[in-house]
């Protein structure tokens, strides 16, 4: 028997990998295992070339659980280990500098675990004894059993073992008995192991008879080895690809949208299968996630740092050995292999969705809906994507008909841009809400959108940004959006009940009312003392002439401070406009019969009015001033007032009561 010390310059290795690998000690069954199908597969590789000739044979890798023992089993059939590599892959940890590495990355798990070769040592995060039963493939060599009970001394001995290969053999340790049951192992197998290309055994298969689950003869196969991203396109049918989606996400009953196979060999190495879903809600965003492998072997499902964040709202499979897995974040941000294969998915999703609008346009109008959350996060996200997608981004209007941004320009153009040469996309995100104001730009034959997305409001700013800065895109967004009114010849996207329909497409100069100053301010003041005084909401009567056959009293929304609050939801750094109450222009129509009939009824008299003087000033003589006053009409102006919120969908609860009362008194 050898004993010895594990060659690592530094006595603290195990306490290091017990203490800081402790909140990842699940991947030690990973390590296992992707060390046992790495030893099968060199024993094909070998045999392959001749330099194994004996009977490949049974090559499954097997792992079982021994409850009484309290001992957790992995064992190969590969290419097993002689007394002399035991000890240089076993017993010396080839590190340089391996008191620094300690120091360095003592509190990164996965960088001491994969990057450094250590994937066996992850055993004695739930083991306080490891032991290794190896039999080489070589002829003459002998057997060799190693233990170790977690500490740098080891013990090494010539052993007896019927077959090739190796069995690694974990006493785990009371504080992780949950090691030692059947659903927990399968579990994990399930989620590192479900697509080695080695068939991984553990225990039987199953099934229900006589009201109870009875163990068969034939063994339970954890793995499919040939699953479908790693097999060629041409061989796949559409059926194919969705039994797949369903074996990756067992819960989700929708079927995907479409999908697009991945295969680079250069410069890189990269497989996988990249599903579109239906994405009804931001509930669903991150409910089933990409699932990242390396050859195979199950890694993550945290792929945000390696494809770009709008990509995360796909699902599937990546798989490239070229990811380096073990490392920090920000190393991931700034490798290239990693920039390289992200703009590669980029570029294969931008070209997917451009083919499947340029082959079957019905079909991508279809899906439109259920992608459109997808391209406008990439549009808002990457430029080069937005470069890509402009071509196939859809709007859709409120008869439910599609058109790209270009298309739509074309078709509205002539009716929709006012005066000033301004091209006016008129839309809505909620057609009940916005009945009247919806009806009005119908009878002036103008065209609605329907927007009502979650990032619509962001993909209106950003359409409006590139047109306005074309040649100069020096300007901040904000500073292009509070600048949009000044400009002429600007695309705007303004929703329906931001101002009266003349006003958000004026065609003419401002109509002007026959009512003096003093007249307008008088009706200002009647209506402003029956407003409701809400936290966080405020109200500016403005009374203006509109169409005569507009509504009398009703509420515009400012398109620019709304939009502000909208996407401060989403958008960090504009909190301020967030914080901000909601602001409501109560629009008094001056053209309109009920309000001349009010203006008429007005009352004035002639008051002498001190104006204001500065300090220092000598005090200014006191003018005339003519002040209108309306009295009697109070339950008229309720009405009115509830009228308007009524028509924008504002008025509920015990507001929405009281008109009803009221309304019936009126009519009694």
């Amino acid at each position: 028997m050898n004993k010895g010390n594990i060659g690592v310059t530094s006595d603290n290795i195990f306490p290091v990998i017990k203490k800081f690998l402790y909140s990842d000690h699940e991947i030690f069954l990973r390590e296992l295992i992707s060390n046992a199908v790495d030893a099968t597969q060199k024993l094909k590789t070998l045999s392959s070339v001749g330099e194994f000739k004996g009977e490949l044979g049974d090559t499954r890798v097997r792992v079982s659980l021994d409850k009484n023992k309290k001992t957790l089993t992995v064992s190969d059939h590969g290419i097993g280990m002689t007394a002399e590599e035991e000890d240089q892959y076993i017993n010396q940890i080839a590190i340089s500098g391996a008191e620094s590495f300690l120091d360095q990355y003592k509190d990164k798990a996965e960088a001491i675990i994969g990057h450094f070769g250590l994937g066996f040592y992850s055993s004695f995060m739930v083991a306080n004894k490891v032991e290794i039963y190896t039999q080489s493939y070589k002829d003459e060599a002998k057997a060799v059993h190693w233990s170790c009970e977690g500490t740098p001394e080891f013990q090494m001995e010539d052993t007896i073992k019927a077959e090739r290969g190796t069995d690694i053999v974990l006493h785990i340790d009371d504080e992780f008995t949950q090691y030692l049951e059947d659903a927990t192992i399968e579990g994990l197998l399930k989620k590192y192991c479900k697509f080695l290309p080695v068939e991984i055994a553990f225990g039987k298969k199953k099934e229900w008879k006589d009201g109870k689950q009875v163990e068969l003869d034939e063994e339970n196969i954890i793995n499919d080895i040939n699953p479908a991203w790693m097999r060629k396109p041409a061989d796949l049918k559409d059926e194919d690809y969705d039994k797949f989606y369903h074996e990756l996400y067992p819960t989700q009953f929708d079927e995907p949208l479409f999908h697009i196979h991945l295969n680079v060999d250069y410069p890189f190495h990269l497989t996988g299968i990249l599903y579109f879903p239906k994405i009804k809600n931001n509930m669903d965003i991150h409910r089933n996630k990409i699932q990242l492998y390396c050859n195979q072997v199950f890694v993550t499902d945290e792929v945000e740092n390696i494809v770009p964040e709008y990509l995360t709202l796909l699902h599937g499979v990546i798989d490239s050995p070229d990811i380096p897995l073990n490392v920090s974040r920000s190393y991931l941000q700034s490798d290239n292999n990693v920039k390289k294969i992200s703009g590669h998915i980029t570029k294969k999703v931008a070209d997917k969705l451009a083919e499947l609008y340029k082959n079957d346009r019905a079909d991508f109008e279809k899906k439109w809906d259920d992608i459109k959350l997808f391209i406008q996060f990439g549009m808002l996200s990457d430029e080069k994507f937005y470069e890509r997608a402009i071509g196939f981004t859809l709007l859709k209007n409120l008869d439910g008909k599609y058109a790209t941004l270009e298309e739509y320009k074309a078709q509205v153009k002539e009716a929709q841009t006012d005066k000033d040469g301004n091209l006016i996309m008129l839309y809505t995100n909620d057609p009940a809400a916005h009945y009247t104001f919806i009806e009005r730009a119908k009878a002036k034959g103008y065209d609605v959108l329907l927007m009502d997305g979650e990032l619509d409001v962001h993909a209106m700013s950003q359409f409006e940004q590139r047109s306005a800065s074309v040649g100069d895109k020096s300007a901040s967004a904000d500073e292009q959006s509070a600048s949009a009114g000044d400009k002429t010849g600007m695309l705007r996207f303004v929703r329906i009940d931001s101002d009266t329909i003349e006003n958000i497409i004026r065609k003419e100069d401002v109509k002007k009312d026959e009512y003096s100053d003093e007249q307008k301010e008088g009706l200002r003041k009647a209506f402003e003392t029956f407003l409701p005084k809400e936290d966080k909401l405020n109200y500016y009567v403005t009374p203006e002439a509109a169409a005569e056959d507009a509504l009398p009293v009703f509420l515009t929304q400012n398109e620019f401070m709304r939009r502000m609050k909208e996407m401060s939801a989403h958008q960090q750094g504009m909190n301020f406009y967030g914080q901000m109450p909601d602001q409501y222009n109560l629009v008094l129509n001056t053209s309109h019969p009920i309000i001349k009939d009010l203006v008429a009824k007005m009352t004035s008299e002639t008051v002498m009015e001190q104006p204001e003087t500065k300090e220092g000033e000598e005090p200014k003589a006191a003018v005339e001033k003519t002040v209108y006053t309306l009295s009697g009409e109070d339950e008229k102006l309720k009405q009115l007032i509830d009228i308007a919120f009524l028509a924008s969908g504002l008025l509920k609860g015990e507001g929405l009561a009281k008109f009803v009362n009221r309304s019936i008194e009126l009519l009694g």
